[in-house]
């Protein structure tokens, strides 16, 4: 079945629920649990597979590997605060013979391009592989029987992508006591970024990114190309910046004030509003001192992708399976019923009496449109480790407008509705209303406020 990966991995999803990405992460059938003593390891271990019991899905004692220190997990190995490519992968990349055909040259830079996040330039490198590589599904038949002979320079690039997979890559996993740093840059070919740690004996590499421009992103001004690289570094990496203190570094002079005032250029000031739930600080640094990612901005991995802030994106759930976790604690969401619902809906009474939308059905279609779900204690939570928020709970009564209900701080409209925090349950939210079509996915931005603020403060 063509998309059942992808519905499995959703099943996964939701089952684990709010521990992903807190103490467990699954890649469709592999999961890892990890923690910081055995303790609390065990006590972890215990909570998943009582989980992965109620869903009645069965492990294999054989593959299952309990308590380790270092571990290799798609394709990487994990061991004392760093990530190495896994050993098997760099082995069978280095025993592979000099490609006869050019699917076999696909396959290899494919291979070694997976790791690309620990090769510096590796694009230049694997540049005169590069045209192997297929794009369709006909040039890939045509590959497979294709035969070829390398030249000199593609032997060259063979040999030296062989040659670093056989070093020791390695990257550091990230480490909350010590300062995160984003290097950005651009190019006329590209932008790069860096994403480093600052430790007591100098900066550690944590991951590096590397973009192609489309046509229309070359034709930017050097401003915009320079924002953008940093856009999309905080895209990429959100989950290591949201809610800490870091450090943006630029040798565009002009950004040092992005997060200070507002932008001329519209499509800069478009994006300053963007990031303002990060808390960072921007420092100028030369342009020879931003040696990496001016490198990676002129050798760009990615392949180039237009702004998705200036396109529109259509969604389809056609595809999508009904999956209702039970959760009493997931704050769901309403659809919003349009004319074209209503009519439909119209359409479905008159052809059958029997045809009913029961509550079950409601919730399998708004659990499946629902992108990112949160519970009331988290909400509670954010409020509470909010100064402006714990400021009005501390001094109610001083304030009118603020009410508390079930612990829940709530601004006095008609009905009240929860305050919001800055910070992640904001953006959240946002994503909820503008994403997912249970809520009329890709409205307006007036309708989207609209909407919004008759829910939330």
């Amino acid at each position: 079945i063509t998309n059942g990966p992808a519905t499995f991995q959703r099943v996964i999803n939701h089952i684990l629920g709010p521990a992903r990405w807190k103490y467990v992460l699954a890649y469709i059938d592999d999961v890892i649990i990890y923690s910081k003593t055995f303790q609390e390891h065990l006590s972890r271990l215990n909570e998943i597979c009582q989980i992965l019991k109620k869903a009645r899905f069965r492990l294999n004692p054989e593959k299952c590997e309990i308590a380790r220190t270092q571990t290799d997990y798609l394709g990487h190995n994990i061991k004392n605060d760093e990530i190495r490519p896994s050993p098997h992968n760099i082995n069978g990349l280095l025993i592979t013979r000099l490609p006869q055909t050019a699917d076999e040259a696909c396959k290899f830079v494919k291979a070694a391009e997976y790791y690309r996040k620990f090769i510096l330039n590796v694009s230049q490198i694997a540049e005169p592989l590069r045209k192997f590589v297929s794009t369709t599904r006909t040039q890939q038949k045509k590959g497979q029987k294709t035969i070829i002979t390398l030249t000199n320079e593609e032997i060259k690039a063979f040999e030296q992508l062989k040659n670093f997979l056989a070093t020791d890559l390695v990257l550091r996993l990230p480490n909350n006591r010590f300062p995160f740093k984003v290097q950005t840059d651009a190019s006329d070919e590209g932008i790069g970024a860096v994403l480093l740690q600052i430790y007591p004996d100098g900066d550690r590499p944590i991951a590096y990114l590397s973009k192609k421009l489309t046509p229309a992103q070359r034709k930017w001004s050097p401003m915009e190309q320079e924002c953008y690289a940093f856009i999309c570094a905080l895209d990429k990496w959100h989950n290591y910046l949201s809610e800490i203190k870091f450090t943006w570094e630029t040798d565009h002079k002009a950004l040092t004030q992005l997060n200070q005032k507002a932008q001329l250029n519209k499509r800069c000031e478009r994006w300053r509003l963007k990031i303002l739930e990060y808390d960072f600080k921007v420092k100028h640094i030369p342009g020879l001192a931003n040696y990496m990612p001016d490198y990676l901005s002129r050798s760009p991995v990615d392949d180039a992708e237009e702004d998705s802030d200036e396109t529109a994106h259509l969604i389809s759930t056609s595809t999508q399976t009904d999956i209702l976790y039970d959760n009493p604690n997931t704050t769901i969401i309403a659809a919003v019923e349009t004319r074209a619902m209503k009519l439909r809906n119209k359409t479905f009474k008159d052809i059958s009496d029997t045809t009913k939308l029961t509550s079950d059905s409601l919730n399998n279609s708004i659990a499946e449109n629902r992108t990112t779900s949160y519970s009331i204690e988290e909400l509670i939570q954010a409020q509470r480790n909010d100064s402006y928020a714990k400021n009005i709970i501390n001094n109610i009564k001083k304030y009118k407008n603020y009410m508390i209900k079930d612990n829940l701080l709530m601004r006095r409209l008609n009905p009240p509705v929860p305050y919001v925090p800055q910070g992640e349950l904001r953006r959240t939210i946002l994503k909820i209303y503008h994403d997912t079509a249970a809520n009329g996915a890709h409205f307006g931005r007036d309708k989207t406020i609209h909407k919004i603020k008759t829910r939330y403060f």
